[in-house]
């Protein structure tokens, strides 16, 4: 099921566009509505309903949307996803069917599986995670201040001991240091 045919949306579609088709939609398709429907046509607007619920829950989250653009485009090119078409929530937009099945799907809900494919789309996941993202950086500011003060160090002793090498010194310190013991040794 694509979401946005549901909506009869174009994929670039705004948010006060699928709030509006959505608001149009539910109205129409409202169980409601058909109480007094036949059968038929009321399990078919029920399930229309669900579907505009659906499809109304993922498009208006902004994260929700762009994985499930992800997934289509992925479908799309030959993949296989169980993403589409599973209601397992009643009337309202404020189910979890959306992160129950995303757990299923990523190894949380005890169901086996995956590949190469989806364990790429969990490591995308959480590389661009918020948390992982600040995490990424606050490493990245620490790592920049250890090569700073590093840099920092060099540039002072190259200040204090202009013409000598580090290596330079550290033979000086040697010589001096066996000078001192040759010292000590004579004097005993």
């Amino acid at each position: 099921m694509d979401h946005y045919k549901v909506l009869g949306l174009h994929r670039t579609a705004s948010k006060e566009e699928i709030k509006a088709a959505f608001k149009k939609l539910a109205f129409q398709f409202h169980p409601d509505k058909h109480s007094h429907s036949p059968k038929v046509v009321r399990d078919n607007a029920t399930l229309r309903f669900k579907q505009v619920s659906e499809a109304y829950e993922v498009l208006m989250d902004d994260r929700k949307r762009a994985d499930y653009n992800f997934r289509s485009r992925s479908t799309a090119a030959g993949g296989s996803s169980s993403y589409y078409s599973q209601y397992s929530y009643g009337y309202g937009r404020g189910s979890s069917s959306y992160q129950q099945r995303s757990r299923h799907q990523y190894g949380g809900g005890g169901g086996g599986g995956g590949g190469i494919a989806s364990k790429f789309e969990l490591a995308i996941r959480i590389l661009t995670a918020r948390s992982s993202l600040l995490n990424l950086g606050f490493a990245a500011a620490i790592l920049g201040g250890i090569v700073i003060i590093d840099k920092s160090g060099e540039s002072l002793w190259e200040r204090q001991n202009s013409g000598k090498s580090f290596e330079e010194a550290m033979k000086s310190i040697d010589k001096a240091k066996a000078y001192r013991d040759d010292s000590a040794k004579e004097r005993t």
